[in-house]
């Protein structure tokens, strides 16, 4: 199936406050763009640029994530995330994923991908997991 043109692209742009670094999320004890936030952000801008491949009731879901992240992001700065829609292969999208500064410099690159689920069957077999695990 070949992804139509018109939103296999997204970017989101984020400033990186206090809560974005690697010493509130755990991830490091430095004042500096976490690599989870950095892969939230990726995360997002996959969803917006596969969102024209979904059917009513269905979703995606974050499955395998390569990324590498080779520069650091102080407090303040902007980083630009891009996401594209490189190969559908039947339930799976394959996202090609680079982070740079707004001022220039690559920050990360790499792939994501996501399977399309059906939402309402995905939410209700891991409930049912939830379930069974807590009794």
């Amino acid at each position: 199936m070949e992804a139509p043109g018109s939103r296999r692209q997204a970017t989101v742009r984020h400033v990186v406050g206090p809560d974005d670094t690697a010493l509130a999320l755990g991830s490091g004890s430095v004042e500096v763009l976490a690599t989870p936030r950095l892969l939230a952000l990726m995360e997002a801008a996959t969803v917006e640029a596969g969102a024209a491949e979904l059917a009513p009731g269905q979703t995606s879901v974050g499955m395998r994530i390569q990324i590498e992240h080779m520069r650091p992001s102080p407090l303040g700065a902007e980083v630009i995330v891009h996401a594209r829609l490189a190969d559908v292969d039947g339930r799976q999208m394959r996202f090609e994923v680079a982070a740079e500064h707004a001022d220039g410099g690559l920050v990360a690159s790499g792939q994501v991908t996501r399977a399309v689920v059906d939402a309402e069957k995905f939410l209700a077999r891991a409930n049912g997991r939830s379930t069974n695990s807590a009794g």
